[in-house]
């Protein structure tokens, strides 16, 4: 029996540096749309699904032909509502599809859930992108990560790492951490009640509880550059990249 992949898209509307930027207009339609038009066309994903708590977006949803789900009001962040949907799909592996990157691109999304098809013992998997303007990589808002040979995250930081001591810096790549998540069902489920440890309290980085609970996250590297919209000042320069295609 093939593996059942399902696609979540957490979206809300109470953004607080962006209220209702899930439904701001893009190239003549919501942001969201975009998102959702895009990663239907990964290979891989055997439903996709927008989980929402606001009425608004429900409807926006359904006007453009989306599957939409209702979702409680009180989830503390995007990886619980996404844990809510899968508690009532089927699907063995859950893909945590981030809700306001409107360029996602679709091979990234099937490259990352390829991670747990090959390796069933495997919880979790994510991506990352060599870091290729040199100011990211001293840039806290920029996730570094490094990898073991076997391409296991060791760790994720703000922090440059891995830090340059020796070595010429164009002897030493860095990564950037590409945040989307493919996670196998029963892990998604628990991994909110895993402890969280100092680590991820410093970091503020919620992935950092796999790895202090000693579960291995799988990083794929991609060329996949992804472009957030986190304010609106990130809705104009994003809508500059549509112009040639509306021209």
């Amino acid at each position: 029996m093939p593996t059942r992949i399902l696609g979540v898209i957490p979206a809300r509307f109470a953004s607080s540096r962006f209220p209702g930027k899930a439904l701001a207009p893009l190239a003549g339609k919501p942001l969201l749309q975009h998102v959702y038009e895009r990663a239907s066309q990964a290979r891989y994903l055997s439903k996709l699904t927008i989980a929402t708590d606001d009425d608004r977006i429900v409807k926006a949803a359904r006007s453009f032909g989306a599957q939409v789900q209702m979702t409680r009001s009180d989830h503390l962040s995007g990886t619980d509502r996404v844990a809510e949907v899968a508690s009532s799909d089927r699907a063995q592996v859950i893909v945590n599809i981030q809700g306001d990157e409107p360029l996602i691109d679709p091979t990234a999304i099937d490259a990352a859930a390829l991670a747990l098809l090959d390796d069933p013992e495997l919880p979790m998997a994510t991506l990352k992108k060599r870091i290729e303007i040199p100011g990211e990589i001293d840039n806290p808002n920029v996730v570094k990560v490094v990898s073991n040979q076997a391409g296991d995250a060791i760790y994720f930081s703000r922090y440059p790492i891995p830090y340059v001591r020796d070595a010429k810096p164009g002897d030493v790549v860095h990564y950037k951490h590409i945040g989307l998540y493919v996670y196998r069902c029963e892990f998604l489920l628990a991994y909110s009640g895993l402890p969280v440890g100092p680590l991820e309290q410093a970091e503020r980085l919620e992935q950092l509880r796999a790895i202090e609970n000693g579960y291995r996250i799988r990083v794929v590297e991609t060329d996949y550059e992804s472009i957030g919209v986190d304010t609106p000042d990130d809705l104009e320069r994003v809508a500059v990249l549509f112009e040639p295609s509306l021209r």
